[in-house]
């Protein structure tokens, strides 16, 4: 069984295959300073995350790395929630933070700004349930035929 809190090896985002779909072909959104850009999959582990910071704004790799480092310890704080939703649902997510401030952010601002991401990822999934119960109770599933048209 994985560590509750940890964030093991097969829990990071590491595939080039994965990483060009999530740029190319997932959906984004901003909280705060960060980018957050999401990917449902069709394999791998339930929850794949990875973290960067902008080189443009950070110059020297010790102030990227330091951003890296808190934003992945916020994650690991606080994605249990997700990833038991994901679970319940069947669902596989692909997850990437971009910081993009111009200046080093306090750890309890990176906090914040991940708990409003995984607050709005959430809210995303919940969104995906409620489509597809209100798409099957249109179509009258147990009435015979029905009218079922696809959104």
């Amino acid at each position: 069984m994985a560590k509750q809190f940890g964030l093991g090896k097969e829990q990071r985002l590491k595939s080039q295959k994965v990483i060009e779909e999530l740029f190319n072909g997932g959906k984004s959104f901003s909280s705060g300073s960060t980018r957050v850009h999401y990917l449902f999959t069709e394999n791998g582990p339930v929850l794949q995350f990875g973290a960067g910071a902008s080189t443009r704004n950070f110059k020297k790799s010790v102030d990227r790395n330091k951003i890296k480092r808190r934003l992945r310890e916020a994650w690991r704080l606080q994605k249990l929630p997700l990833t038991e939703l994901l679970f319940k649902q069947n669902h596989k997510l692909a997850v990437f933070f971009i910081y993009s401030g111009k200046e080093l952010p306090e750890y309890k601002v990176v906090f914040d700004s991940t708990t409003r991401a995984i607050s709005k990822l959430e809210k995303i999934i919940f969104k995906g349930l409620w489509l597809t119960i209100k798409r099957i109770s249109k179509c009258h599933p147990w009435g015979g035929s029905g009218y079922d048209p696809v959104p």
